[in-house]
C-alpha cells in the first residue's frame, strides 16, 4: 500500500469514527442492526393522495396543493455538514450555508433544521454559551466578529423555509477524539456554564469518549439550559424549536449515568428511572409552557429514537424488539404526545421494510395510531445516511418506499438526516424520491393550537416577463407570513411557488399561457381565499 493509499484509508477511517460520534450511540445501534434478506420486503403500495392544502377556485379551477413539511437537518457538530471546517472566514462560512439553502430548494424544502446549539456551545451571540468551537476553531469561546444566526435565519427565510433551531440541551461538550473537549475541564471556554458552574457537570462514560453532561436531575441546571435556548428565540425570527434523541445520555455496558449526589438531594422517594423520566418531563413540559408565553407561534418539536417501548415489555408498544427510549434513555415521547407538549414529533426510523427488530411499516403504523385525537403533528425522521449499506439499504428505492408508506398512512412530512446525504444523493436515491414525492412545492400543515380566521385575500396586481422565461408577478395586500402562487392552463391550479411576504413572487417555469391566484398564509399555516385570477399576455 502507497503512502498516499494509507493516507486516504486513514481519512476514511477518521471519517467513519467521526460520524459514529455524532450520529450517537443509538443510532450506531440501529445501523449495526442486520437487514433481513432482499426478497423479504413486501410489495409495492398503493400511495394515497397527499392531503389537500386549499379549498377555493382559481379561474373556475379547483386549487390543489400537497400540505407536508419536507426538511432536512443540517449538522453542525464535527463540521459534519457545515461549516465544512472550523475557524473558516465569515465570508467562507455564508457561502457555504447559501449553497446548502440552494440544496434546500432545489429539492422542494420547505424548512430546514440547523444544529445551533451541538453541545453547551452555541451559533449566535450568547450571554449563556461560548461560542461552537466548530464555528470559530477555538475553544476560548470569543466572537468571529459577526452574528451566523441573524444571516442564516433571514437567508433561509427569503427563499420561503422555515428555520428551526435545533438545539440539544445536556450535552456541554463532545468527546475529544474528533475536535471536541471531552472531559478536560480546563479546556472548556472561560464562560463555560460548566466551568463557572462544577456542580452541575457530569462526565459520562469513563475513558477516550467521555464528555461533559448538564446534569438534568438539578433544577438550578434546568431552568439555565432552557433560558440559554429561549434566549435564541427571544433575539430571533426563529418558526421552530427542535430537539433530537439526547437527554439522558445512551447507556454504556457496565457504567451508570453518575447522578447519585443529585437523586438523593431530589428524587423524593421515587425510583431512579422514574425520577430520570420526570426530570426530562419536565424540561419538555416547561419548554412547551414558556414558549407559549414567548412567541406562541414559534413550534416545538422533538425527534426522537424511533421506538419508546416495545410490546413485549408494555401491552401499548410497538411490536419491535430494539432498545426502548423509555427505559434506556428515560423519554417518555409517548406522554409528550398525549399530554400536547409538542406540536411535531420527528421519530427517528431509520430501519427498513420488513427489518425483523423493528420493521419500518409496523412503527409508521405504531406512531400513527398514536397520533389519533391529538393536535400533535407527525414527521419521519428518514434515514438518508444509510443509504448503499448492506442488505435492503443497497436498493436505491428504499427510502422511496418508505415515503410512500407514510403518505398511505398519513405521515405529515420528513425530515432526512442529513444533508450532506440530500446532497450526495447515493445510489440516485434522493432524486428518486423527490421525482416520486417532491415533484412540486408543499405548503406547511397547518399548526393546530394556532386554528383562528384565515388572513385577508392578496391582489395580483401586475406581470412581467423575465428573458429567461421566468414570470414576475406583484401583489398588494399580502400583509401576513408567507404567500402562495397557483397556476392554472385549463385544468386544476396548482401550487407553483410559495415564498416570505415580502420577497419576490414568481412562477420559474411559466408556460405561454397560464392564469395565477395568490394566497396569503399565517405563521400558523391558515391560508385565505384565493385572489381572481390574472393572465398574464401570452409570449
Amino acid at each position: 500500500m502507497t503512502a498516499a493509499q494509507r493516507l486516504r484509508l486513514g481519512l476514511l477511517l477518521s471519517v467513519v469514527l467521526i460520524a459514529a460520534l455524532a450520529i450517537g450511540a443509538g443510532l450506531v445501534r440501529a445501523a449495526l442492526y442486520e437487514e433481513p434478506a432482499a426478497g423479504s420486503l413486501p410489495a409495492a403500495t398503493r400511495e394515497t393522495p397527499a392531503v389537500v392544502g386549499v379549498e377555493g377556485r382559481c379561474a373556475g379551477q379547483p386549487a390543489q396543493a400537497a400540505r407536508e413539511l419536507r426538511g432536512m437537518w443540517l449538522t453542525t457538530v464535527y463540521n459534519l455538514d457545515f461549516p465544512s471546517k472550523p475557524g473558516l472566514s465569515q465570508a467562507q462560512v455564508k457561502a457555504e450555508y447559501l449553497k446548502w439553502l440552494e440544496v434546500a430548494v432545489a429539492q422542494r424544502h420547505n424548512a430546514i433544521f440547523v444544529h445551533v446549539r451541538p453541545s453547551g456551545d452555541a451559533f449566535w451571540p450568547s450571554d449563556y454559551a461560548p461560542w461552537s468551537n466548530w464555528l470559530t476553531g477555538r475553544f476560548d469561546g470569543k466572537s468571529p466578529g459577526w452574528d451566523p444566526m441573524a444571516f442564516m435565519v433571514a437567508e433561509a427565510h427569503a427563499r420561503g423555509l422555515e428555520f428551526h433551531a435545533w438545539f440539544n440541551p445536556y450535552r456541554g461538550t463532545q468527546p475529544a477524539p474528533g475536535g471536541g473537549s471531552g472531559t478536560d475541564a480546563a479546556k472548556l471556554a472561560p464562560n463555560h456554564p460548566l466551568r463557572l458552574h462544577p456542580e452541575w457537570r457530569i462526565a459520562y462514560p469513563t475513558g477516550k469518549n467521555g464528555r461533559f453532561y448538564f446534569d438534568p436531575g438539578i433544577p438550578e441546571a434546568r431552568k439555565f439550559v432552557e433560558d440559554s435556548m429561549l434566549e435564541a428565540v427571544q433575539k430571533y425570527d426563529v418558526d421552530g424549536v427542535h430537539f433530537d434523541d439526547f437527554f439522558y445520555p445512551y447507556p454504556e455496558e457496565g457504567q451508570d449515568f453518575p447522578d447519585g449526589a443529585s437523586y438523593k438531594k431530589y428524587g423524593s422517594g421515587k425510583s431512579k428511572a422514574d425520577w430520570r423520566r420526570d426530570n426530562v418531563n419536565v424540561l419538555v413540559r416547561e419548554m412547551h409552557e414558556r414558549l407559549q408565553q414567548l412567541k406562541p407561534w414559534v413550534k416545538f418539536g422533538i425527534s426522537p429514537f424511533g421506538i419508546w417501548r416495545n410490546k413485549a415489555t408494555d401491552p401499548l408498544g410497538s411490536a419491535s424488539s430494539g432498545l426502548e427510549s423509555y427505559d434506556a434513555i428515560y423519554a417518555d415521547t409517548r406522554k409528550w404526545v398525549l399530554s400536547g407538549w409538542v406540536d411535531y414529533i420527528v421519530p427517528q426510523l431509520y430501519w427498513t421494510i420488513g427489518f425483523d427488530k423493528a420493521n419500518y411499516t409496523t412503527m409508521v403504523k405504531w406512531w400513527t395510531t398514536l397520533m389519533k385525537g391529538s393536535k400533535v403533528q407527525l414527521y419521519i425522521g428518514m434515514a438518508d445516511y444509510r443509504v448503499g449499506e448492506k442488505g435492503d439499504w443497497s436498493r436505491p428505492d428504499m427510502l422511496d418506499r418508505q415515503m410512500r408508506l407514510n403518505r398511505q398512512y398519513g405521515v405529515q412530512g420528513e425530515i432526512h438526516f442529513s444533508a450532506a446525504q440530500v446532497r450526495g444523493d447515493k445510489l440516485g436515491a434522493v432524486s428518486r424520491y423527490r421525482k416520486a414525492h417532491y415533484a412540486s412545492p408543499a405548503l406547511l400543515p397547518r399548526l393546530a393550537r394556532l386554528s383562528a380566521a384565515p388572513p385577508p385575500t392578496p391582489q395580483l396586481t401586475g406581470t412581467a416577463r423575465a428573458e429567461n422565461g421566468r414570470l414576475v408577478l406583484t401583489a398588494s395586500g399580502v400583509s401576513t407570513a408567507n404567500w402562495a402562487l397557483y397556476r392554472t392552463t385549463g385544468g386544476p391550479a396548482t401550487l407553483v411557488a410559495t415564498g416570505r411576504a415580502g420577497a419576490e413572487i414568481a412562477d420559474p417555469q411559466a408556460p405561454a399561457k397560464a392564469t395565477y391566484c395568490l394566497s396569503a398564509l399565517d405563521r400558523g399555516g391558515n391560508e385565505s381565499p384565493l385572489s381572481p385570477g390574472v393572465t398574464p399576455p401570452a409570449v
